[in-house]
């Protein structure tokens, strides 16, 4: 199939990689040329706008650092849209805005053209090793089509519903994280107290995050709560992490 790939950052860069490991033929572009040289060695070709990437491709990918580069992107000069034949498919890996994503699938509904919202969640290394979780937004018959696509992205890939919804479903993922990363530096906090009180340093915090662990990543979190609560030696008996 032939694949656009734009945006080949932190995020990006490997995803695309992946991709072209799983076969398919892709055209690239970026604001840096040199991020793109993986992907040329690889077989990739060089599009020098978002307009020229859409020409040669059958689904295009964005991967960008926000909404306004995505609309700029897709609907602004030399965007997606300016190169896109009708039945071409869009689809945004960004953790976008659900307003602006349905504004451009009912733009690029006008012109024939299908978009997806298909936000990732499991950070760089995640995207190098091809285990991101991708939380998909859109139409579900159009989402099966470009789903064998999908899977060279990430293994754990999800139809959420209709357009934005993937965006949502990202962005509560993200509000909880946050949550939990507050809740359990909150509970550091209380080492002083707890000690007052008789428990050893770092015992209640390491109790709570081993009850947590199936939560969060617990190993890498506690490796930096190690620099300012002793915590003691790490247990491998902690249960795995799970979900996204």
């Amino acid at each position: 199939m032939r694949i656009g790939f734009i945006g080949l950052g932190n995020m990006g860069g490997p995803m695309a990689l992946n991709v072209l490991k799983a076969g398919h033929t892709m055209v690239v572009s970026d604001l840096r040329h040199e991020l793109a040289k993986p992907h040329l060695a690889q077989g990739a070709t060089w599009a020098g706008t978002p307009k020229e990437v859409a020409q040669a491709s059958e689904i295009v990918f964005t991967s960008l650092p926000g909404p306004r580069e995505v609309e700029a992107v897709a609907l602004g000069t030399s965007g997606i849209l300016e190169g896109a034949a009708r039945g071409t498919v869009y689809v945004d890996l960004s953790t976008n805005s659900a307003t602006l994503i349905r504004k451009i699938h009912g733009v690029c509904a006008g012109r024939g053209v299908d978009v997806l919202d298909a936000p990732v969640s499991g950070g760089v290394p995640g995207a190098r090793s091809g285990k991101l979780a991708v939380l998909v937004g859109g139409d579900e018959a159009l989402y099966r089509r470009v789903k064998p696509v999908l899977d060279a992205i990430g293994d754990k890939v999800t139809w959420v519903g209709g357009i934005g919804c993937g965006t949502v479903a990202k962005l509560v993922h993200n509000m909880v994280s946050a949550c939990a990363r507050m809740a359990i530096a909150e509970g550091m906090t209380l080492d002083d107290y707890v000690r007052a009180i008789g428990l050893p340093s770092g015992g209640a915090v390491r109790a709570s995050l081993g009850v947590a662990s199936n939560f969060a990543d617990v190993r890498r979190f506690m490796s930096f709560a190690g620099e300012f609560v002793d915590l003691g030696p790490v247990s491998d008996d902690l249960p795995p992490r799970t979900g996204c």
